[in-house]
């Protein structure tokens, strides 16, 4: 199971952290993800990283504002989102996946609820 928090609304040029908590002894197998998806848009891959953390990679529209991280003995995924836009405005999924980290939602196996970031200018 997949729960995120630390949604909200924010001030474009702020800065806010999402969290997702994992539960299962296996948490730290898996690689993992975060996805967002605004109304009427397709979800849209925005981090990934591997299972050991060593790894990780962005979708070009947040790269260098974005930091993907995780903490495997407290089973927690973090998205630090600095310098947020406008367009960053969707709702926020993480996502577990058995395989590579990847940037396309259809290889990740388990998702959580979403959180909804809003950004206002």
């Amino acid at each position: 199971q997949l729960v995120e928090s630390g949604g909200g609304l924010v001030q474009a040029v702020g800065s806010l952290r999402l969290s997702c908590a994992a539960s299962g002894p296996t948490f730290r197998t898996y690689a993992m993800g975060w996805f967002r998806q605004a109304p009427a848009e397709e979800r849209e891959f925005v981090a990934s990283i591997t299972w050991s953390g060593e790894s990780a990679e962005y979708a070009d529209s947040v790269k260098g504002r974005f930091t993907i991280s995780r903490d495997n003995a407290k089973n927690m995924l973090y998205l630090q989102m600095n310098n947020v836009k406008p367009e960053d405005t969707a709702v926020y999924y993480c996502a577990a996946s058995r395989g590579r980290f990847s940037d396309k939602w259809d290889e990740y196996d388990y998702w959580g609820q979403g959180t909804q970031v809003t950004v206002s200018s």
